[in-house]
């Protein structure tokens, strides 16, 4: 009853905000004659990929055999008069079903129907902007908002989460693949402080397919290795349960986040409640908090709720010439899997809350590389490193990395990561290596990919997706315990080549 009362006057407020724009007055809005201008744009695209190695799941070669082509429209426009300024972006995203899909499907991917998890036709935002008053500017709608410094792992930025069934994390632009949600957003300009005010409120109108970041957990392209053609979402094994008491989609979250300068650094301080971004698996023989699973199926895929509390901070350093960055969040009641080798399914007993933190340092510099590799513009070089500490950790409670393996979480996990970008024919080619580096478990990623612009209109993407595990696991069930981040890509290197055409 207090939720439904609560949603009632959300409702109210939000209609409230959307018909008070007309008669909202800005600068120039009170002249009769001004005219809504218009503005239009978008994209068409074109994305494959390939194999450039076997996968075990499948009994055919495939090596060289394409995973993906996948086509994909997007359109946006804006209307602004005045303070007013309506926002739309829609997409319309289809694959054609490739022989190494057809492969994974008929072993049970997707539960026989793959290609409903990748053609997807999507109305991704829709929002009104206005200014009720000259400090205040309230966005209102279905919208993006990014918080927190981290480009690879998310910390602060977790007001959305990532549909990651596609192309996992690779893809460069993450505005493609962060799920938009219904929003109240609220910035108030504070000069006196040198700062500004954001205050963000989700009132539970998205739907479910919308919580928290989606991963291919259904048997696709990028499940994780070796479970290709395992569909876990089957009503009978673990489906998305996405009104669980501790996680449920229909509640409101919020959040809030001061934005400043202080001398020459700009800083963050944000608090959030939201829904875990990661899922966790909950077992029906040991569910969390001891409520009753999804009847009839093995347990169900949950998102528990947790309160996050940040701090960025990003500063110029003369003795450096760099850019240094940092980000620390604090997680209450993060969810993990937890168990052993001896469970009914590896690393599978049950759910447990831990607090964590999650924490990064970056630099950021430019390199003048003209005369060695003969660039025409300052090469972009940054070093990342990533902790995700558990404080209260204990050997004992079995936290495991991920479910379905037995390998054990430590209590830190450091990650490194290093990019060079650089610029060639008046910076219309740029190519560019990534590579990372698991500190606490080993194994490692390289990623060279060259960008090439040419007229206003036309982009060429090109990359090698390149693994290197210390250990992995090849059957399903067999030996994980030393398993891990890199581990789960084991196999899945690939040639990535993406054709977009802007208007």
């Amino acid at each position: 009853m207090r939720r439904l009362l609560f949603k009632s006057v959300m409702s109210m407020w939000f209609l409230a905000m959307f018909c008070g724009t007309a008669s909202v007055p800005g600068p120039a809005a009170a002249a009769e004659d001004q005219e809504w201008k218009l503005n239009f744009g978008g994209y068409l695209r074109e994305h494959m990929s390939m194999n450039l190695q076997d996968h075990p799941e499948t009994s055919q070669n495939d090596q060289f055999t394409l995973q993906m082509l996948r086509s994909a429209v997007q359109v946006e426009g804006d209307a602004s008069k005045g303070d007013i300024r309506v926002h739309a972006v829609g997409r319309i995203v289809g694959e054609i079903k490739t022989d190494y899909l057809k492969r994974l499907e008929n072993i049970g991917a997707g539960g026989g129907d793959l290609m409903s998890q990748y053609n997807i036709s999507d109305l991704r935002e829709l929002f009104i902007d206005f200014k009720p008053h000259e400090r205040v500017l309230l966005r209102i709608g279905k919208q993006q908002v990014v918080w927190g410094e981290t480009d690879f792992f998310q910390a602060m930025d977790a007001v959305h989460g990532f549909d990651y069934t596609w192309r996992s994390f690779l893809e460069g632009e993450n505005e493609d693949y962060r799920k938009p949600l219904i929003l109240g957003n609220a910035i108030i300009q504070v000069p006196e402080l040198n700062g500004s005010l954001q205050l963000l409120l989700r009132p539970g109108f998205d739907r479910d397919k919308d919580i928290g970041s989606t991963f291919d957990i259904f048997g696709g392209r990028w499940i994780v290795t070796p479970y290709g053609g395992v569909n876990f979402l089957n009503p009978a094994v673990f489906p998305y349960n996405l009104h669980h008491p501790d996680g449920d989609a229909d509640d409101p979250t919020w959040g809030a986040r001061w934005l400043g300068k202080a001398g020459d650094i700009t800083y963050s301080l944000a608090y959030l409640r939201t829904l875990g971004p990661d899922p966790v698996f909950n077992p029906s023989y040991g569910p969390f908090n001891g409520i009753p699973t999804t009847p009839g199926a093995v347990g169900e895929t949950i998102y528990l709720k947790n309160d996050r509390f940040g701090l960025t901070a990003t500063g110029y350093s003369s003795i450096a010439d760099a850019v240094f960055s940092t980000e620390i969040v604090y997680i209450k009641d993060q969810g993990y899997n937890f168990g052993t080798a001896a469970s009914p399914i590896p690393g599978l007993d049950g759910v447990i809350t831990k607090d964590t933190v999650s924490a990064m340092v970056r630099m950021d510099k430019n390199l003048n590389l003209t005369g060695i590799l003969g660039t025409n513009a300052p090469s972009f070089f940054t070093v990342q490193v990533f902790d995700k500490w558990i404080p209260k950790f204990k050997q004992s409670d079995n936290v495991v990395d991920f479910a379905g393996f037995s390998a054990q979480r430590k209590e830190h996990n450091v990650v490194g990561t290093v990019v060079l970008a650089l610029n060639y024919m008046s910076s219309r080619l740029n190519p560019q290596i990534a590579a990372g580096y698991d500190f606490t478990y080993g194994g490692s990623f390289l990623i060279p990919s060259v960008a090439l612009a040419f007229g206003d209109k036309w982009r060429l993407n090109a990359e090698a997706d390149l693994f290197f595990p210390k250990n992995h696991n090849d059957t399903p069930g067999g030996d994980s315990s030393d398993t891990h981040l890199i581990g789960y890509f084991a196999h899945k290197n690939q040639l990535s080549v993406r054709l977009t055409r802007q208007f």
